[in-house]
């Protein structure tokens, strides 16, 4: 589940059944769940996927942010390897290293799955502009604020991709309809990909 800051996903992935998070960035303070330790390194954080697998304290492991799990990543790879950052390796050796980290985390949360848990990844959503090969001309389009190496294996990894986000409505201010203004902010879930956001799900949901 990604969208922009306060559309509400954490509180929609406290909805799961029985859920219990890893709080990567402190989100869910204000909220009523239960949480582990916040994780203060990449290895904390796959220890406690590792316990949740193992032991099944709940239902439903919500990792609350993805993007904040990748900064972890991050992080360790840097300090292993002695780099202030990841473009530091050069000719992209560093996000070679960042793919087989963050897939162990994906394997290790299959592993969840597999063991009866259901997982709930939240990320934030970027907008970045996109240029079509075979056309002419670029428009904006919302995408996982992730890496764009590990974007493509957590999409690929999830049985759903839902895109949240406020729809606005234009209403006409003048009896010409000439003139409109920004009306509503509903709030909207997507499941079908579209030009301007990724999205997908298995489940047969109405876009």
């Amino acid at each position: 589940i990604y969208g922009p800051e306060g559309i509400g996903k954490s509180t929609f992935a406290a909805q799961f059944p029985e859920p219990l998070f890893i709080d990567t960035e402190g989100s869910t303070k204000h909220m009523d769940v239960r949480r582990f330790e916040k994780p203060l390194s990449w290895e904390m954080l796959m220890d406690q996927v590792k316990y949740t697998t193992d032991n099944a304290p709940c239902r439903t492991l919500v990792i609350d942010t993805a993007d904040w799990a990748e900064r972890l990543c991050i992080s360790d790879i840097c300090a292993r390897y002695k780099k202030s950052g990841i473009e530091d390796f050069g000719y992209g050796n560093g996000y070679v290293y960042l793919i087989e980290q963050y897939g162990k985390l994906l394997n290790a949360l299959e592993d969840t799955v597999s063991a009866g848990i259901n997982v709930v990844l939240a990320a934030h959503a970027v907008m970045r502009k996109f240029e079509q090969p075979d056309e002419v001309g670029a428009y904006d389009r919302w995408e996982l604020k992730l890496t764009k190496k590990v974007a493509p294996i957590v999409k690929e990894w999830a049985d759903m991709l839902l895109f949240a986000n406020y729809k606005t409505f234009a209403v006409a201010v003048d009896d010409k309809g000439t003139k409109h203004k920004a009306q509503g902010g509903k709030r909207v879930m997507y499941t079908a990909h579209h030009p301007c956001w990724d999205a997908k799900n298995r489940n047969g949901l109405p876009e």
